[in-house]
């Protein structure tokens, strides 16, 4: 238990080290995180019975030529739609938003860099070294959370699109 210990005073000892802007990536990766694994195990359980349901609804109708008929038809799909497409902008918001908070991290940690300059000079490196870890940790940081997060949210995508798409194939306008 003790290892567990030293690694969250290691972590929390680096989230000082490199500042506030390494916090708000963490926080945003943690938030994408969370939406993508609701995203995933909203398509294994809840999305599947929704599906079921519409189309039994679809094919408890006696009739289903009808302007009425197509117009509940459409309903339904867009429904379906939007329930599987909830939450997917926003990851691809979170997914964007990774890098720009890694270039904020990047501008704060120049910003070190150039007030020890001011101060003490370019000679003392020592002192230039942590602006500038300070401005590359949160860069990669924001590139790491963004990579994680593209694939994920491109899938998650085509499977939502896809499913629609399925869903709209199979509701019959026949009878």
């Amino acid at each position: 238990m003790l290892w567990l210990t030293d690694c969250f005073e290691a972590i929390r000892d680096f989230m000082e080290l490199v500042g506030p802007v390494l916090r708000w990536i963490a926080v945003t990766i943690f938030v994408m995180w969370v939406l993508i694994v609701e995203r995933i195990m909203y398509f294994r359980t809840s999305m599947r019975a929704m599906s079921r349901q519409i189309h039994d609804d679809w094919e408890s109708r006696p009739e289903r030529r009808s302007w009425n008929a197509h117009q509940i038809r459409e309903l339904m799909i867009s429904r379906f739609s939007m329930a599987t497409n909830k939450g997917i902008a926003t990851i691809q918001t979170l997914v964007a938003l990774c890098p720009l908070l890694g270039l904020l991290g990047t501008v704060t940690g120049m910003i070190s860099v150039f007030q020890v300059m001011a101060v003490s000079g370019s000679g003392n490196v020592r002192a230039m070294a942590a602006g500038v870890s300070q401005a590359t940790v949160p860069t990669m940081a924001g590139m790491v959370g963004a990579l994680s997060g593209v694939l994920l949210v491109t899938l998650l995508s085509r499977r939502a699109a896809r499913e629609v798409g399925f869903l709209e194939d199979t509701l019959t306008m026949d009878h």
